[in-house]
């Protein structure tokens, strides 16, 4: 077991670093067999596109015997194998008792080049196997019962925790083999269809979250990524009550929809999200109807997106499929790689940032207050020119952080140094042609219209061409 939370992961690593860049593939290039990696590689990865890609995906749902169906399909309709395959625990005996065949089809999915992701639709933790009309859907737990569940030691905890432990030798394999696994229990649980959800607060359905979370961390599964997960719906605020489910930073590594309301995400839902991520990456769980382009490209922070199963087929043409998985934006298997796990960490350069006319970024006054001004200025040699390009994807001068005020998105937001709080206004990634994105707003570091005067305050902008979002970064 790691000697961190898993939620800390974004203090420490909120971003695959600048130094690092380079073994991230972010256009189509020949497939490549995975190795085993690390949990912290593939949330690097997510943070890395988050703005500029998101990985395809397909669940395949039960039978566990057949746990590629819908992957197959995906190819034989696109040429495509997704980037990253979706898998179910089970629910059933017989499903239960196939779940070697799944632990199987996981490994090959990972050294085939795609992510793995499960879904768990437990049975009551008093019931070993179950249907899943009336044993998961339309199964409700008493007031009590709940109580009950979220004690520690009571007989429903420990039942829980036995269920928990059925999973635990398969979950095991996979760590074992080196497979991170974007794990997603006890999903949708803003809405009361399942047992498990439905209950807002903090001894309510985050409560079992955790529970669940801690469990498995102490049972050594730290290739688990926490995928918490709710649905689009009107129950419990809407898109104004989600924080009322979430089970707090350091139990969850991806905040993730199910759109399966309006099909694809309103504006008030993708705000939601990312907000409640406070700067972990977003996925769409679960989709019926595939995203199109431009869809994606209006809300570009996305990390995934997982067609559901069967919907694959009965709520998509071939052609829709094609336009989304042949589409830039998209990532399938053979189009990223990840680097294998036991790397050593990357060097934290320091000195000049440097930009049009040669000029130098510069904390203004070589102030250290909250809110200084990050300008161009005049290469001098001073502390306040002497930028670290950190281990975390941060840029720090003067014990402080390049940061985008006040947590912005739009283009003309200003620059400021700021203390380092690991928040996404704080992180930078750099690509091959010089350009430095913010993956939060997806834009990019801008000198107002090629301003070369001394103290043009800097801002983030659409990514261009001009030659004033060409940077050079320490070496």
């Amino acid at each position: 077991m790691r000697s961190r939370t898993r939620g800390s992961r974004l203090a420490a690593l909120l971003t695959v670093p600048l130094a690092a860049v380079a073994w991230l593939g972010l256009s189509p290039s020949p497939a490549a067999a995975t190795g085993p990696s690390t949990p912290d590689a593939v949330l690097s990865y997510l943070q890395e596109i988050s703005g500029s890609h998101v990985v395809s995906g397909v669940h395949n749902k039960e039978p566990l015997a057949d746990p590629s169906r819908y992957t197959a399909q995906a190819h034989d309709l696109t040429g495509k194998w997704p980037g990253l395959w979706g898998g179910e625990l089970g629910f059933r005996a017989d499903d239960v008792a196939q779940r070697q065949a799944l632990v199987n089809q996981a490994r090959t999915e990972w050294a085939n080049g795609s992510l793995v992701s499960l879904t768990w639709h437990m049975c009551r933790p008093d019931v070993v196997t179950c249907e899943f009309e009336g044993g998961i859907n339309g199964s409700r737990l008493s007031d009590s019962e709940w109580q009950q569940l979220t004690t520690d030691n009571s007989a429903l905890n420990k039942a829980f925790k036995a269920k928990l432990d059925t999973a635990v030798p398969y979950l095991t394999q996979l760590r074992d083999a080196g497979v991170p696994v974007l794990f997603r229990p006890l999903h949708e649980m803003n809405e009361g269809w399942a047992w498990w959800g439905g209950r807002p607060g903090a001894n309510g359905s985050a409560r079992l979250f955790r529970i669940t979370h801690d469990y498995l961390e102490s049972k050594g599964l730290d290739n688990l990524l926490w995928v918490w997960n709710v649905k689009d719906t009107a129950a419990n605020g809407g898109s104004g009550g989600v924080g009322n489910f979430y089970p707090g930073d350091d139990a969850v590594d991806v905040a993730s929809l199910d759109p399966w309301v309006k099909g694809y995400p309103t504006g008030d839902w993708y705000q939601a999200m990312l907000n409640t991520a406070h700067g972990k990456p977003v996925a769409l769980a679960e989709v019926g109807t595939v995203p199109t382009p431009a869809q994606l490209a209006a809300q570009p922070r996305w990390a995934w997106f997982m067609i559901w199963s069967e919907y694959l087929t009965t709520a998509n043409s071939a052609s829709g499929l094609q336009s989304t998985f042949n589409n830039s934006r998209v990532l399938s298997q053979g189009q990223f790689t990840l680097p294998p796990g036991g790397t050593n960490p990357p060097a934290t350069p320091s000195g000049p940032l440097t930009g049009v006319g040669g000029k130098c970024v510069d904390v203004a006054g070589s102030g250290t207050a909250n809110g200084t001004a990050v300008q161009l200025h005049g290469c001098n040699g001073s502390g306040a020119q002497k930028w670290t390009v950190a281990a975390d994807g941060s840029l720090r001068a003067l014990g402080k952080c390049l940061d985008v005020t006040g947590q912005g998105t739009a283009n003309g937001t200003k620059l400021q140094l700021w203390e380092c709080n690991g928040s996404g206004a704080q992180r930078w990634v750099a690509e091959s042609d010089g350009h430095l994105r913010n993956p939060q707003s997806g834009r990019y570091l801008d000198a107002p219209g090629g301003s070369t005067v001394d103290g043009t305050r800097l801002q983030i902008w659409d990514r261009n061409t001009n030659p004033w979002q060409t940077w050079h970064l320490p070496a």
